[in-house]
């Protein structure tokens, strides 16, 4: 493997797990997001899946944003009849994001992300001492 196909590699894994920061941060914005109208459903969970998908050009297999999705999770029904989303029995559907989930798939995808910068810096560096040695 060359280094621009592991330079090219680390920058598709930091893209993939870029975006998996963005839903994260989507749900974590929306964790107390009710409905509009009484009964209505809440916000619902993102979700985000990968495919691995072979660059023939660089020969070297990338990593894509397969799908979004939503998570089909039940919400969570609280007592409040004073709340405007409030159904006829007092109840608001409140969305089916759980905060600790959240944060250890931002762990994740943040550690992933940092492991791609770092493989990528190393790539770089690396041909930057080849070209030093050339001179």
């Amino acid at each position: 493997m060359d280094l621009s196909t592991a330079m090219t590699m680390a920058a598709s894994g930091m893209k993939a797990q870029s975006a998996r920061l963005r839903v994260v941060a989507e749900n974590l914005a929306n964790v107390d997001s009710t409905a509009q109208v009484p009964g209505g459903d809440p916000y619902r969970r993102k979700t985000i899946s990968f495919a691995e998908r072979h660059d023939r050009q660089e020969g070297a297999d990338l990593v894509d944003v397969k799908a979004y999705g939503t998570d089909r999770a039940p919400f969570e029904l609280r007592y409040e009849p004073g709340h405007p989303a409030a159904d006829a029995n007092g109840y608001v559907k409140h969305p089916n994001v759980n905060e600790f989930v959240e944060l250890m798939d931002m762990r994740g995808a943040r550690r992933s992300y940092e492991a791609n910068l770092n493989a990528l810096e190393l790539a770089k560096s690396m041909a930057q001492r080849t070209i030093d040695l050339l001179r």
